[in-house]
C-alpha cells in the first residue's frame, strides 16, 4: 500500500488485513514540502510500523524545484502528483513481486478519488500489475481516531507547496 502519510493509512491497513491482505507499505511522497515536514511524516510512518508490526519500504525524494516550478492549475497540479505516485508505487510492486497495490490517499474526502483511480489504473497496466481499487472514505474519522490514540503527528495539510501555502494564508488571516 502506497502511504501518503501514517493517518491516512490506519484504516486502510485495519480493512486489508482484516481481508487477509499480506500488507506492506510503501512511502513514497516527492511532493511533501517543506522538508522538515516531508521528514516528520515519514518518522510518523516509522512510528506507525514499528506500533502494527507492518513492514514499510522507504524511497527517499524531494522535488521541490519541479513542484515549485509547475504553472498548471490545482486540478493539474493534483493529477501529477498522484501519477508520479502511482506509477512509482506500480512500478516498486512488480519489481519486488507484489500481486497489486493500493494507496491510503483513498481514504480521504479531500483528495480526488476518480483521478486518484484513473493514475492507478493506468499505472498497474503499464508495469503488470493489478491495482487495488476500494473507497476507504467511510472509514476516514476512524482512522483519524485510532491514528489520535496511538498518539501519531496528524498533519493539518496534504503536503503539497500549494497547500501548504493555502494554510500558511489562512492561519495569517486569523491573526
Amino acid at each position: 500500500m502506497h502511504m501518503c502519510c501514517a493517518p491516512c493509512s490506519a484504516y486502510p491497513a485495519d480493512v486489508l488485513r482484516g481481508e487477509g491482505i499480506d500488507l506492506q507499505g510503501f512511502f513514497y511522497n516527492p511532493n511533501i514540502h517543506p522538508i522538515d515536514e516531508y521528514a516528520r511524516r515519514r518518522e510518523t510512518v516509522e512510528e506507525f510500523s514499528e506500533l502494527t508490526g507492518m513492514a514499510v519500504h522507504y524511497i527517499d525524494g524531494f522535488m521541490q524545484d519541479k513542484w515549485e516550478g509547475y504553472k498548471g492549475t490545482g486540478e493539474q497540479r493534483c493529477a501529477m502528483c498522484y501519477g508520479i505516485r502511482m506509477d512509482r508505487a506500480a512500478e516498486f510492486a512488480k519489481a519486488n513481486g507484489f500481486d497489486a497495490f493500493t494507496t491510503s490517499l483513498l481514504v480521504s474526502p479531500y483528495q480526488k478519488h476518480d483521478i486518484i483511480r484513473q493514475f492507478g489504473e493506468e499505472s498497474a497496466l503499464r508495469h503488470g500489475v493489478e491495482f487495488y481499487y476500494k473507497d476507504f472514505r467511510p472509514g476516514f474519522r476512524q482512522g483519524q481516531q485510532r491514528a489520535k490514540e496511538m498518539g501519531l503527528y496528524r498533519q493539518k495539510f496534504c503536503g503539497c507547496i500549494v497547500s501548504f501555502n493555502e494554510r500558511e494564508s489562512a492561519q495569517q488571516k486569523k491573526r
